[in-house]
């Protein structure tokens, strides 16, 4: 037997060794954004821990033994949303020590993006509710950070792909999709810079249809290319950049 075999050991004995380690629980959370009255907003519920009592938080859960995390990811959704089929992306890991008051939990975030006006969601408990992401000062857990990092993220993704159509219906005018833009970047855009950009990027198609019953002028509608719809986000986020639409 070689030395290098002498020094080889079991799982077993790693597992026995390392006891602590092995106790460490993992969670997912799911930073689920909607688009509703010219504001981004998020799915919360009351947190049912009596350490934040009074407090909202983010949709989530342990993942099981059996489970892996994505398939976790998606189990939230389901349960909470009632939707398996919508926009989903990884954000990063959570792992601050005392993040929970269980013990150890380390979680991966995710975001999603629902509009909610044409999906109805299976809010049956009657304390999950949709809010303004702009009036959010505190949530239980870490999840305003969770929240505020999925929201750059988002703001990463919407310069690069098309993401933002998931928040839309299937057909829109230009205006709301300038409108969604602002909401989700926080600032206001110039109405003819905007549309050069979105027209240098291909990805809308005109339908040859105009919006009626609205209070302003009729404007036309578009379509996202079929190519670009329903997409699943795992694309790489690039780091924070200028934005410049």
């Amino acid at each position: 037997m070689t030395e290098r075999e002498m020094r080889m050991k079991t799982a077993e004995i790693e597992k026995i060794t390392h006891l602590d380690y092995f106790n460490i629980a993992i969670s997912v959370d799911c930073v689920i954004f909607g688009y509703d009255d010219k504001e981004l907003k998020v799915l919360l519920i009351k947190s049912d821990f009596k350490e934040f009592e009074g407090l909202y938080s983010l949709l989530g859960d342990l993942v099981k033994p059996d489970e892996d995390i994505e398939s976790a990811s998606y189990r939230v959704l389901k349960e909470r949303t009632g939707m398996d089929d919508v926009y989903l992306e990884q954000v990063q890991a959570f792992g601050s020590v005392d993040r929970h008051p269980s013990g150890r939990v380390i979680t991966i975030a995710y975001y999603s993006l629902i509009d909610i006006k044409h999906h109805k969601l299976q809010l049956s408990h009657n304390e999950l509710s949709w809010q303004p992401v702009n009036d959010i000062r505190k949530l239980a857990f870490d999840h305003k950070i969770i929240l505020d990092t999925s929201l750059i993220r988002l703001q990463q993704q919407v310069m690069d792909y098309p993401v933002v159509f998931n928040l839309l219906p299937e057909k829109f005018s230009l205006r709301e999709l300038q409108e969604l833009y602002e909401a989700i970047l926080g600032v206001e855009l110039d109405r003819r810079n905007f549309r050069k950009k979105m027209s240098i990027k291909e990805w809308l198609v005109d339908i040859d249809e105009m919006e009626s019953d609205v209070p302003h002028r009729p404007g036309k509608l578009y379509k996202l290319k079929p190519e670009f719809r329903k997409k699943s986000g795992r694309k790489k986020a690039a780091p924070i950049k200028q934005m410049s639409l």
